[in-house]
């Protein structure tokens, strides 16, 4: 395998990995650890993610349960949870919070799978400009007599099967999500 295409395949891959992050970040009516994963708590004044400072269950299938490691750090993570605006207001006894996932209405689940949808589709776009970056610099090494005519054709093939299957893998990525949303 060209090194080209090794490259191609690490960016394919850390396309879906950011898409992956994205979908996580989209509530769906069970409870999961992902939704914090982009809070960020003022720590010391410093920003630091919410998974550093506390540990993250799940009790029930609708509930987080955030338990600081530090006691004294329960306000400032409260604080953070509601200004990260996740849809969920955090309740807190004086060691917990806890966040109650509210089940979804129809409407917010077809709001919530058009979200997904369009993270999809910028991935796919993504991974399109991928295919165009390596075919523009296959056929710079095919004009620099690098590889032969045959070679590029080669090449792009092998691209384009990378790409059909980068767009298969995200198209199945969204479809789960979408499940998980539609999931009463």
């Amino acid at each position: 395998m060209s090194h080209s295409r090794k490259s191609l395949q690490e960016r394919i891959e850390k396309t879906k990995s950011v898409l992956k992050e994205d979908l996580n970040t989209v509530r769906a009516g069970r409870a999961n650890p992902a939704l914090l994963d982009k809070v960020s708590v003022e720590y010391y004044g410093t920003p630091t993610p919410l998974k550093n400072l506390s540990q993250i269950s799940v009790p029930e299938p609708r509930m987080l349960m955030v338990t600081p490691f530090d006691p004294k750090s329960l306000g400032d993570i409260e604080r953070a949870i509601n200004m990260a605006n996740i849809g969920v207001t955090p309740s807190n006894d004086g060691k917990n919070i806890r966040l109650e996932i509210p089940q979804l209405t129809e409407e917010r689940r077809k709001e919530l799978t058009k979200t997904t949808k369009k993270m999809g589709e910028d991935a796919k776009v993504a991974v399109r400009n991928l295919r165009r970056e390596s075919n523009d610099a296959l056929k710079k090494a095919q004009k620099a007599k690098e590889i032969t005519e045959d070679d590029l054709k080669e090449e792009m093939e092998e691209v384009q099967k990378e790409i059909d299957k980068a767009i298969k893998e995200i198209d199945e990525m969204v479809a789960a999500k979408d499940k998980e949303i539609m999931e009463v």
